[in-house]
C-alpha cells in the first residue's frame, strides 16, 4: 500500500502541509517495503486546478490512501472515482500520523471544501 501525505519540506523532519493542491512536496511511504520517497508537486505554481492536479499527480502515481488535513471538492472527486482513500491528520506530524493510521485511529476526511479558484 502506497500512502501519500502533503509536506512542507523534502525532508525525514518535515511538517504536514495545510493546503493539499499547493504543498511543495508529497511525502509516499510504501508500506510493503517500508521506503519513504518524495515527490515534487508540480501542480503548486499552477495558477488554477492545482488541487486537481495535484490530485491526478496522485493517483498517477498509484497512490492508495491520502493523509491530509483538508481537500478541495474537485480533488475530492478525482480521488473517490479513483478509489484513493482519504484520511484526515490529527497534527502537522508525519510520524504521528502514519502511526495512527497503522493503528486504524484516523477517520475518514467527511467535509471537503469548495477549493479555492485562484486566476479565476
Amino acid at each position: 500500500m502506497k500512502i501519500a501525505i502533503p509536506v512542507e519540506e523534502k525532508s525525514s523532519s518535515t511538517k504536514i502541509c495545510i493546503s493539499f493542491g499547493r504543498t511543495p512536496y508529497f511525502l509516499v511511504f510504501d508500506d510493503a517495503k517500508k521506503e519513504y520517497n518524495f515527490l515534487e508537486n508540480t501542480a503548486a505554481e499552477s495558477r488554477g486546478g492545482a488541487g486537481v492536479k495535484a490530485a491526478q499527480f496522485i493517483v498517477d502515481n498509484k497512490v492508495d490512501v491520502l493523509l491530509t488535513p483538508r481537500c478541495g471538492e474537485n480533488a475530492a472527486e478525482i480521488f473517490n472515482t479513483a478509489k484513493v482513500k482519504l484520511y484526515k491528520t490529527i497534527n502537522d506530524s508525519v510520524e504521528d500520523n502514519l502511526k495512527a493510521f497503522s493503528e486504524g485511529k484516523l477517520e475518514l476526511l467527511q467535509e471537503v471544501h469548495p477549493g479555492f479558484h485562484h486566476g479565476n
